[in-house]
């Protein structure tokens, strides 16, 4: 995956895209910052945990921006955000997401909420960089709480 951000940063540079150009660079110092903090080269799955970090931050940027009222920081986030996402695997769907959820508790015998960090390690590794995983755990809970 880094090897593929990489290219499309030489190729960003070579068209002029300064934008694009500026999201890339920010991507990748951003993973460049995590393998010098961990001292190891990241995998595919570290960088996808990079890459969520920096959507989730960009998204909260986004929605103080729009209450401050700067539509231009908050456009610029928006592109950093969709130049993010186009490097993350697609999202899963409603239906992908429940029954993943529903296979979890099944695999874990979940019936408590002391149960959850169970469901959440069986879903992690499934779901890590295609769904929000505060609203996979907001429907854990919600389940949980009802089979009690």
């Amino acid at each position: 995956m880094k090897l593929r951000i990489e290219a499309d940063l030489k190729s960003t540079m070579k068209r002029g895209d300064k934008p694009r150009l500026s999201a890339l660079r920010l991507i990748l110092s951003e993973i460049q910052r995590k393998e010098i903090d961990t001292r190891e080269t990241l995998d595919d799955a570290g960088i996808i945990s990079v890459l969520e970090k920096m959507a989730k931050q960009r998204r909260e940027a986004i929605a103080q921006f729009e209450n401050a009222g700067r539509t231009d920081l908050r456009d610029k986030e928006q592109f950093e955000l969709e130049t993010i996402l186009s490097y993350l695997p697609p999202p899963l769907s409603e239906a992908e997401l429940n029954a993943l959820i529903e296979h979890a508790f099944a695999q874990s015998k979940a019936t408590s909420l002391q149960d959850m960090g169970k469901v959440m390690a069986i879903i992690k590794a499934e779901a890590q960089g295609r769904a929000d995983l505060s609203v996979v755990s907001r429907k854990i809970k919600e389940k949980l709480a009802s089979s009690q």
